[in-house]
């Protein structure tokens, strides 16, 4: 009976993953989709350039989902979950199918609003469309990172063959919610400077070096939520679990809640800065240095929900 269910949950778990996986795909290569389509009714010479553009950053938005996928499949089609105690990899599996769905949900958004305000940047200037698509291409890097954490996770979740009691199975699913929802927002503000970038490399080509310069130093700031949801996941994954206390499991429960919920918000808020950052450079390169002062003061603030939340979780952890 536990091994039937296991297998179900496994099957639940692959749904899960693969439904939000593709949420955040279908919302960012959609974006892609219609900034091309009023790039073309500016720009009809350009279509050419405006279509590759739009596959190009529809590629890289479509990332996620095919992680989302690889995920589901290997849940599907593999005897991972099958072998071992029945508690602990159904709570694997569910935790890992979280991860890499919620994650992947997230960062195809961001993602797809860089690939979005691409086409737009050619459509303004096809002339440099290779500068322009260089810079979404880096932007769109960098706003991928917070789900290959998740994928990183999920393979953790999926292959190390954890033993222990309820209180492991609730951190391991924990794990999954804390990595999941903590990716999420980072997902979406990685995106917004990688968008704000390429449509200030549209306007003015001349500043791209220091425009890409800001938007680096600002997505960075961005991946930090999803860096902590990190430290949290781990956290949680290799915490000793043998027994069944609802007041652990209440608190490794809460401690993924704290984390994932906390650093959305805070993903989400220091990419607004960033971007902002990106088109002060377009408008006035005299002032970088003193924008980027302001940007990382404000990010900083904005920050700080997600590290109360960190603060929250380490005392569920290890005061609890």
């Amino acid at each position: 009976m536990d091994a039937f269910w296991a297998e179900a949950i496994k099957y639940l778990a692959a749904g899960i993953c693969m439904g939000f996986g593709a949420i955040g795909a279908g919302i960012g290569e959609g974006f892609a989709a219609g900034q091309t389509a009023l790039g073309i009714s500016r720009q009809p010479k350009a279509s050419g350039q405006l279509v590759k553009t739009m596959l190009i950053g529809q590629a890289i938005t479509e990332t996620s989902g095919i992680f989302a996928l690889v995920i589901a499949v290997l849940m599907i089609s593999t005897n991972v979950g099958t072998e071992g105690d029945a508690i602990i990899n159904m709570a694997a599996m569910l935790g890992a199918g979280i991860a890499v769905g919620i994650a992947g949900f997230g960062v195809a958004i961001g993602v797809g609003y860089c690939a979005g305000r691409t086409c737009d940047g050619v459509a303004r200037r096809p002339n440099i469309s290779s500068q322009i698509t260089g810079t979404m291409l880096v932007g769109q890097a960098v706003a991928e990172t917070p789900v290959i954490f998740a994928l990183v996770v999920a393979f953790i979740l999926l292959y190390s063959g954890f033993t222990g009691g309820l209180e492991k199975a609730f951190g391991l699913v924990s794990a999954g919610i804390a990595m999941g929802f903590g990716a999420f927002g980072s997902g979406i503000g990685g995106g917004l400077p990688g968008g704000a970038a390429c449509s200030s490399v549209a306007r003015r080509e001349e500043v791209r070096g220091q425009v890409l310069g800001m938007m680096l130093v600002g997505q960075a700031v961005t991946q930090t939520s999803a860096i902590f949801a990190l430290v949290v996941a781990f956290l949680l994954i290799f915490v000793q679990g043998s027994g069944a206390s609802i007041v652990k499991i209440a608190a490794y429960l809460g401690a993924g809640f704290s984390m994932g919920l906390g650093a959305i918000g805070a993903g989400v808020g220091t990419g607004m800065p960033a971007a902002s950052a990106c088109t002060a450079i377009r408008i006035n390169e005299r002032t970088s240095s003193l924008v980027m002062r302001v940007m990382l003061i404000g990010q900083a603030v904005a920050q700080s929900p997600a590290i109360a939340s960190l603060i929250v979780a380490l005392f569920l952890l290890f005061v609890v």
